[in-house]
C-alpha cells in the first residue's frame, strides 16, 4: 500500500500530468455513452488540457542502427499503426509487457508532430484501458485547424 501512495505522490507532483484525470473521466463517460456529444466533450477536455500546457507520457523504442528514437506504436486489428500516449504512469504500466523508456511530451507538439508523421493513423490515448483513438481529423479539431 505504501508503494502505491508513493507512486501517486510522484504523479501528483508532476506538473505536466496534473489535470489529466479530467481526460480519463471524459473518456470513461464516452465509453459509457458513445455519442457525438460525449466525443465532442472529450475532445474539448483534451484541448483544454493542451492549452494548460498539459503533457502526455510517450514510450520510445530504441533506435535501429543508431537512428532517431521512435515513438512506440500500437497496431490495431485492421493493421493500422498508431502512436501510443498515456495520461498517467498508472495507465502506461497497465500494458507493460517489456521495459520501456518513456518521456513526457507537450500535448500540442505531440499532436502537431502526429499530423506530419507518415505511416501512423494518429494517437491512441491509453491503449490498454481508458482508450481514445485520435485519428488525424480529430487531432486537427483539437488543434483548431480546418481539415
Amino acid at each position: 500500500m505504501e508503494m502505491i501512495m508513493e507512486e501517486k505522490d510522484t504523479e501528483l507532483r508532476d506538473e505536466g500530468l496534473r489535470g489529466n484525470e479530467k481526460i480519463e473521466e471524459a473518456i470513461a463517460g464516452l465509453q459509457q455513452e458513445p455519442t457525438q456529444e460525449m466525443l465532442a466533450h472529450a475532445l474539448t477536455v483534451v484541448r483544454r488540457r493542451m492549452k494548460e500546457n498539459g503533457q502526455l507520457i510517450v514510450a520510445v523504442e530504441p533506435p535501429a542502427g543508431g537512428g532517431q528514437l521512435l515513438l512506440q506504436t500500437v497496431k490495431t486489428s485492421d493493421s493500422k499503426l498508431w502512436w501510443a500516449a498515456f495520461t498517467g504512469f498508472e495507465e502506461e504500466l497497465r500494458g507493460s509487457d517489456r521495459v520501456k523508456s518513456t518521456f513526457l511530451a507537450d500535448m500540442g507538439q505531440l499532436f502537431a508532430t502526429a499530423l506530419q508523421a507518415d505511416g501512423v493513423e494518429g494517437i491512441i490515448l491509453n491503449p490498454w484501458n481508458r482508450t481514445l483513438m485520435l485519428e488525424k481529423e480529430l487531432i486537427r479539431i483539437i488543434l483548431g485547424q480546418q481539415g
